[in-house]
């Protein structure tokens, strides 16, 4: 994370390499995400086109401290290629991403050393043709107020730029808005100063 402590950064593209060791394709394919349901899905566009493959072995992580995670060696000696993946993931300083490496067998063993360093090598050099990306930690609150404080609330968003999400007006109003988190605190003392002001954050 940046000195604004709301910043991470994740792959910017699709980013594709080919590592080859003693007759075996390794193919690594490195992809921006942002959900699990969405890794799943392009786990299994992955498999579906290297439908030939011996193994297809991956590794993400996603949220901006890496919270959510997971590797799999896909049949792999335990270690050998999920978890070296995942580090790659991890040294270069990325999140919300999702790597595959796809392995063709050539026919020669590589014992446990190679194949680390075969999954290693194609994760990295993958992640390295993907490019990286900032991304923005920010927090999503909820204003309700009554119909009176309307044009505060109004000009309180407007001075601080705010992403409206939504609005609902009434005798009883509520707004929902995003703000980066490094500002939320100075945002939210300039909506507490209004004192029939309720507010609460989406953590």
């Amino acid at each position: 994370m940046s000195t604004g402590s709301d910043i991470y950064y994740s792959p910017a593209r699709q980013g594709e390499a080919i590592y080859r060791e003693k007759a075996s394709k390794f193919i690594g394919l490195a992809y921006p995400v942002n959900t699990e349901g969405e890794i799943r899905d392009i786990l299994a566009t992955v498999r579906k086109k290297f439908y030939d493959a011996n193994h297809h072995c991956y590794a993400y992580c996603l949220g901006a401290t890496q919270e959510v995670f997971r590797f799999n060696d896909d049949g792999e000696p335990s270690g050998s290629a999920g978890r070296p993946i995942y580090g790659q993931i991890q040294s270069k300083g990325l999140s919300d991403a999702l790597v595959i490496v796809v392995r063709y067998f050539g026919g020669t063993k590589l014992g446990i050393p190679g194949l680390i360093k075969a999954y290693r090598t194609a994760a990295s050099e993958a992640l390295e043709n993907s490019g990286k990306k900032e991304r923005t930690i920010t927090k999503t609150c909820t204003v309700t107020f009554g119909y009176e404080n309307m044009n505060d609330v109004m000009r309180i968003i407007k001075a601080e730029n705010l992403e409206l999400l939504s609005q609902e007006s009434g005798n009883n109003c509520k707004i929902v808005f995003r703000v980066r988190a490094s500002r939320e605190e100075k945002v939210l003392a300039r909506f507490r100063r209004n004192v029939n002001i309720y507010i609460s954050v989406d953590v």
